[in-house]
């Protein structure tokens, strides 16, 4: 993927092993559907489908490991995502220095693309 200058200051200012942990879930993401788009919201980077919030990659304060945030967490319940002290998003952090469990991911992802697709999640309204 090609990386903007301000995907460059955040995902290429980390260091290793993180750096390359969030370029690789960047991709996953990415990678998911097509309506999943990069944003830059609340000074981090943000994925929104078609519009809406969907999930976003950070840096756990304590364990200085990446971690994955879904937006509409509450809704999701699955044993590698946790609330920590949030109400709506649940997260799930990576060690750096393991392989990612790129299909639990997938899984993660695609069960929030559900959310949306449902209805149970409101979109945006098209323009037209």
């Amino acid at each position: 993927m090609q990386l903007t200058p301000i995907d460059d200051h955040f995902y290429l200012t980390k260091d290793e092993p993180n750096r390359s942990c969030l370029l690789a879930l960047r991709d996953i993401i990415l990678a998911q559907d097509p309506d999943i788009t990069a944003e830059w919201k609340y000074n981090m980077p943000f994925f929104c489908y078609k519009g809406k919030m969907f999930c976003y990659l950070w840096i756990h304060t304590k364990r200085q490991w990446p971690f994955l945030g879904m937006v509409e967490g509450k809704h999701l319940h699955h044993p590698y995502l946790t609330f920590e002290d949030r109400a709506r998003i649940k997260i799930m952090i990576f060690n750096p220095e393991e392989d990612l469990p790129v299909d639990t991911i997938r899984f993660i992802l695609n069960a929030a693309i559900d959310l949306y697709r449902s209805g149970l999640i409101k979109l945006p309204k098209r323009k037209s």
